[in-house]
C-alpha cells in the first residue's frame, strides 16, 4: 500500500503534530526574540541539554527564546532505565501509561514551544509490541513526527504502524558509512524508502552527511520534499570533529538559505554536540544562524 499527499496536505499534516495545542499568540511572542524569516522554523533537538532534566531543559529553551523541539527519548525515559536499556526498557515501553506522555505534552504547551517531534530509537530487535507502542508514545506527546535512528532493514517492519497511526517517520543519520545497514547517505536513505508509504521520510543531519562526505545541499535540492526536519551541527569532513558553527565544513549557511528562499516547510533544529556550556553555546548556534538568514 503506497499513501500519496499533495504538499498542501503534507504541510497540513505536519504542522498539526508539530504545533500540538500551543496557542499560536504564544508561538509569535516567543518567536520575536529570535528575528527570523516569516515562516522559518529555527528549533533544537533536546539532546543539546543531555546534561540536565526535561525541565531544567524547558527552562533553558524558553530562556533562549526557542518555539520548537525535537524531543530526545533520553529526556523521556527514566534515566535509570534508559542506561539499562535491554529487558527493562522494553518492559518500560510497554508498561507505561500514555498520561505520563500527556504530563509531558502539557509541560511544553505551558512553556509556549511547539514539540515537533519525537526522537525514539528502532532498532532490528525492537519488538513489534515496542514499536507499536512508540508509535502511541508519539501520538500522546501531540505530534505525529518520529525521528529516529533505525536501520534499514526495520523499515519494512515499521511502515505498517506508520500507515496504521498516520505517524510519519524520519529516518536519521550519521556517518556510519563502514555499516550499510546504518542511514549515512542518499544510497542508504533510497533503500531505507524504497517500496514503502509517504509516511517514510527522512530526518537529515548535514553536519554527519557532512563529515560522511555528502553534499546537504546537493541532496536537499533534490529531495527536499522527502524530508521532514533537519539536525543543524557543523563538522569536518572525513569523518572528521564536531566544532563551533563557522568552524567546521558543514555549509550551514547555505542550507539555512536553501530553506528560506524557497520557503520548504522543513523546521531547522540545532544539534549541540560539541563541547562548552549548552546555554552559552546554544546562544552563539542561534545567533550565527539569525545572523547567515538576515543575509
Amino acid at each position: 500500500m503506497s499513501v500519496q499527499f499533495t504538499r498542501r496536505a503534507w504541510t497540513r499534516l505536519v504542522l498539526s503534530g508539530m504545533a500540538g495545542a500551543l496557542l499560536p499568540d504564544r508561538l509569535s511572542a516567543n518567536r520575536e526574540k529570535i528575528a527570523l524569516p516569516k515562516g522559518f522554523v529555527l528549533g533544537v533537538q533536546s539532546y543539546s541539554f543531555r546534561d540536565r532534566s526535561l525541565e531544567a531543559a524547558i527552562k533553558a529553551m524558553k530562556k533562549l527564546g526557542l518555539t520548537s523541539c525535537e524531543l530526545w527519548e533520553g529526556h523521556v525515559i527514566p534515566q535509570e532505565i534508559f542506561t539499562k536499556r535491554g529487558e527493562a526498557l522494553r518492559k518500560w515501553r510497554l508498561e507505561v501509561s500514555l498520561d505520563y506522555f500527556h504530563a509531558i505534552r502539557d509541560q511544553f504547551n505551558k512553556a509556549g514551544i511547539a514539540l515537533q517531534a519525537y526522537n525514539g530509537t528502532i532498532k532490528d530487535g525492537t519488538s513489534d509490541e515496542e514499536i507499536d507502542r512508540t508509535f502511541e508514545m508519539t501520538k500522546a506527546l501531540g505530534t505525529n513526527v518520529l525521528t529516529s535512528s533505525a536501520t534499514v532493514s526495520v523499515m519494512k517492519r515499521i511502515d505498517p504502524y506508520a500507515r496504521q497511526h498516520e505517524v510519519i517517520v524520519a529516518m536519521h543519520n550519521h556517518d556510519k558509512v563502514q555499516r550499510p545497514n546504518e542511514f549515512s547517505t542518499p544510497q542508504t536513505f533510497a533503500r531505507g524508502m524504497e517500496g514503502l508509504s509517504e509516511y517514510i521520510r527522512i530526518n537529515l543531519d548535514i553536519g554527519h552527511f557532512t563529515a560522511a562526505n555528502c553534499d546537504p545541499v546537493d541532496y536537499m535540492k533534490k529531495m527536499h520534499e522527502k524530508i521532514v526536519c533537519i539536525h543543524v551541527k557543523d563538522r569536518k569532513k572525513d569523518h572528521g570533529p564536531r566544532t563551533p558553527f563557522g568552524e567546521g565544513d558543514t555549509p550551514i549557511a547555505e542550507v539555512l538559505r536553501l530553506i528560506r528562499d524557497n520557503q520548504w516547510n522543513i523546521p531547522a533544529n540545532i544539534e549541540l554536540e560539541y563541547p562548552g556550556d549548552p546555554e552559552v553555546e546554544m546562544k552563539r548556534c542561534i545567533d550565527y544562524c539569525r545572523k547567515v538568514l538576515e543575509a
